[in-house]
């Protein structure tokens, strides 16, 4: 047998025998289930806890959605409030709460987006929709309404919640 041919035989049983073991975890699937939403309603309960504290160092004045959104309208737009299918054009700072700047519209350029249709966080759509054209207001986005679990990949790290400072800049 040539040397390479042993390279290829060697190489083909290697490549065969890689998939034979596959890992289970002791139990069912179903079994982890209860456990798994036990222990993120214990994170999301201290997240809230972390977020009223943070709001309350600042003697700020803001409402809670359903979803765990706090919102803050600090300078009232003028005509009617956004609509999902419209075009909105904003400028923002997001911070974290520890007072990081990650982005800003002042380096990265004003965000446009059509409501309703995704792309930014859930958050953000959920709260432009109390806003007017000229509204300045402060969103704070539990990290489920945020950038959840993976963070982006960049500036905003896992698991975060986040503070947007933004004013609507145009409305179509």
């Amino acid at each position: 047998m040539h040397l390479t041919s042993f390279r290829v035989l060697i190489f083909t049983l290697f490549l065969a025998s890689c998939g034979e073991e596959v890992y289970t975890p002791p139990g069912r699937p179903e079994d982890y289930n209860e456990p798994l939403v036990r222990a993120n309603k214990v994170i999301t309960k201290n997240e809230s806890i972390q977020i009223d504290q943070y709001i309350k160092r600042r003697k700020w004045s803001m409402k809670e959605s359903g979803t765990g959104l706090r919102y803050e309208i600090y300078k009232e737009g003028i005509g009617p409030n956004v609509q999902p299918g419209q075009f909105v054009t904003l400028s923002y700072k997001l911070f974290l709460l520890d007072g990081t700047l990650c982005y800003t519209s002042d380096k990265d350029g004003l965000k446009s987006f059509e409501v309703g249709h995704g792309g930014v966080e859930r958050g953000l759509e959920e709260g432009i929709l109390f806003l007017k054209k000229h509204s300045k207001a402060r969103f704070i986005l539990p990290s489920h309404l945020g950038w959840g679990l993976p963070g982006d990949g960049n500036k905003i790290p896992m698991k975060v919640a986040l503070l947007y400072d933004l004013e609507i800049i145009d409305l179509k």
